[in-house]
């Protein structure tokens, strides 16, 4: 374990944060739920949080939004205390939920219509919203008979039809198949890519990589982790791992490989461990050749793995999701 290596950057100061966290608290019982988080949000940024079920995700968020007390410690938002309930905070932020509540009866237009005016926003904020997350084809359609993907994205308009500085997405892709998913990614990019400011709680790790400028891993309340996905990977000292068919070559001939620090077979290929990738690709080219050999480099999850030394908060391993290329 080299959880050691991952430094906490020196966060900026609170006038340069869109949300300012320092010593927070908050026990339900003898519970801790979260246990003297501090971090900042910059504006503009895309903020991950990151960590199993019951690492404290959700009720550092509600503390966020205003929805809940903290015991103890500080919180600003936007420059702004969030609680008491801060109705001057409201029109600032918007919030999509995993139990977000739906006009089911109305239309996808008529139902943003409806959370505009709430907002005192018009029709034109509804289309300009149904078209950001794509679900202009589907603007006549029932909310009842929209798909689980086209629900989210409709979650996610609402967040945004009052055009507010701060998103919270809470699980946006929770449930969705594979290709629901990725579309999904592509409404999110388009976010990051307005400049919005976006606090954003997922089990994925593959997608926080993808999006995130930064994430924080919590584990037990607190912050175990906070840096660039980049940055994150790059401390693990993860090995890269070169995947070939397995029975090319035997799992004790490619230990004797120099630079090899491991090899097994697994899933019917033949993997090896290493930290000198290019020295052991071209040792492999000498003995077997190229042919179907595959790598895969270090990953957000060998660091989840690594600082937990349990499966990714989705139930999957990290070698279930490699990020892998031909060699």
């Amino acid at each position: 374990m080299t959880a050691a290596v991952h430094h906490q950057p020196v966060p900026p100061a609170e006038g340069d944060a869109a949300i300012h966290v320092r010593e927070v608290r908050k026990s339900y019982g003898a519970h801790r739920a979260v246990d003297g988080v501090s971090l900042d949000v910059r504006h503009g940024e895309f903020f991950g949080l990151l960590g199993p079920n019951g690492a404290g995700k959700t009720t550092l968020v509600e503390i966020m939004e205003g929805l809940r007390e903290a015991d103890s410690g500080e919180v600003t938002v936007l420059g702004q205390s969030p609680w008491p309930r801060n109705t001057a905070l409201l029109p600032r932020m918007g919030v999509q939920t995993q139990s977000s509540a739906f006009f089911v009866r109305q239309t996808a237009r008529e139902h943003l219509v409806t959370v505009a005016a709430l907002y005192r926003a018009g029709a034109a904020a509804a289309d300009r919203s149904l078209e950001t997350v794509g679900l202009g084809p589907q603007r006549d359609t029932l909310v009842e008979n929209l798909s689980g993907g086209q629900r989210q994205r409709l979650a996610i308009a609402s967040a945004l039809v009052h055009g507010p500085e701060l998103i919270f997405l809470d699980e946006p892709t929770a449930a969705l198949d594979p290709q629901a998913r990725r579309d999904l990614w592509e409404v999110l990019r388009t976010l990051k890519g307005e400049g919005r400011t976006i606090v954003y709680t997922t089990h994925h790790l593959d997608e926080a990589e993808a999006l995130c400028d930064r994430v924080a891993i919590l584990m037990a309340g607190r912050v175990r982790a906070l840096d660039s996905p980049h940055e994150l990977v790059s401390a693990t000292g993860a090995p890269s791992r070169l995947m070939l068919p397995a029975g090319r070559l035997s799992p004790q001939k490619a230990a004797e490989i120099p630079g090899v620090d491991r090899a097994s077979v697994q899933g019917g290929s033949l993997v090896l461990e290493t930290a000198a990738t290019g020295k052991v690709l071209q040792a492999l080219d000498a003995l077997t050749g190229l042919d179907g050999v595959m790598t895969r480099t270090a990953t957000l999850e060998d660091v989840y793995l690594e600082l937990t030394g349990a499966p990714a908060p989705d139930g999957t391993s990290a070698h279930h999701h490699p990020t892998e290329q031909k060699a």
